[in-house]
């Protein structure tokens, strides 16, 4: 067993807690793993999530076009197994004769930068107000829950498309107009939690220790529902994904000249009889990430979610 740092260094006695903290996140990554190897379709789905995020950090590396200039004499060019395909182009090309596979991989960042910004934008604003709310309650409490079920009352959909056409087209205005509506969700979950962890008696134990309020929310309360806001999080940001391709694919989210798969969608509706692949192949993309995100997430929530342990 390892010894504790003697009294008179306090960097012996930060550097040993540091030893200590490293040791148990190691021990919670295995146990999580070890977990994970239990839910066969939700190892799947990280695995897929895994090789997306891995194509598009490396996305310059992994193919040699470029996804905005394309060659007009490739226009339309078939999928490579076709007998007049090229397997330079593997996928084919678009109407720009721009290649099909590369503003595939490409248009995994725009996606997976909107899915992380969008949900972790409104994971934080959802959760602080919900905390505070929950905790506090009051005229606070009133008026920001009231705001939260107007919003509810508008479809995510039509909202985001309002806010985009006052705003205009752009990465930043899309983040911004996701996260006006996203954060509800989050708020509801964390206020909910709180109402119900504030009354519990290790709430009491640290009152009762002097510890003050936001000590207690923070340190007490808050790592015990964080695993629903993660669960949580996970869920929305497949729908995230789906906001931002149907935004494009209206031409009210990322700008034509952006590769996003729903404008790549978008863009191949013209041409659905003579080059099918131009619409079908970003399609089968946009549905692989977010059936894997969700079925990661339910996965997740099992693993999570200490009540459904109980339950089961």
């Amino acid at each position: 067993m390892e010894a504790a740092p003697p009294v008179e260094s306090p960097w012996g006695r930060h550097a040993y807690l540091w030893r200590i903290r490293l040791r148990v996140w190691r021990r919670n990554l295995a146990d999580f793993l070890a977990a994970l190897r239990e839910h066969p379709l939700a190892l799947a789905g990280g695995i897929v999530i895994l090789l997306y995020v891995l194509a598009a950090l490396f996305a310059p590396y992994i193919t040699a076009h470029d996804p905005v200039r394309g060659n007009l004499r490739l226009r339309l060019d078939p999928p490579a197994w076709y007998s007049d395909g090229n397997w330079a182009y593997p996928l084919g090309t678009d109407a720009q004769g721009r290649d099909l596979l590369t503003r595939i991989i490409f248009g995994a960042r725009v996606s997976l930068a909107v899915g992380i910004l969008s949900v972790g934008i409104s994971a934080g604003v959802g959760t602080f107000l919900g905390a505070i709310t929950g905790y506090y309650r009051g005229r606070l409490d009133e008026i920001i829950s009231r705001f939260a079920d107007l919003l509810l009352a508008f479809p995510y959909l039509i909202f985001a498309i309002g806010v985009m056409a006052f705003l205009g087209s752009g990465f930043t205005n899309l983040i911004l107009a996701l996260t006006f509506k996203g954060w509800v969700e989050f708020f509801r979950l964390v206020r909910g939690e709180m109402l119900s962890e504030k009354t519990q008696e290790y709430v009491e134990a640290a009152r009762v220790t002097g510890q003050g309020d936001a000590t207690i929310i923070v340190r007490e309360i808050l790592p015990n529902i964080i695993h629903s806001v993660f669960v949580l999080g996970t869920l929305r940001m497949g729908y995230m994904i789906i906001m931002e391709a149907s935004l494009s694919f209206l031409g009210l989210g990322i700008p034509p000249h952006i590769p996003a798969w729903g404008s790549m969608v978008a863009a191949g509706r013209d041409y659905l009889l003579v080059a099918w692949w131009v619409s079908t192949f970003p399609g089968l993309a946009i549905l692989l990430l977010v059936l894997s995100i969700n079925v990661f997430g339910e996965g997740l929530r099992d693993i999570l979610d200490p009540r459904l342990k109980i339950e089961g």
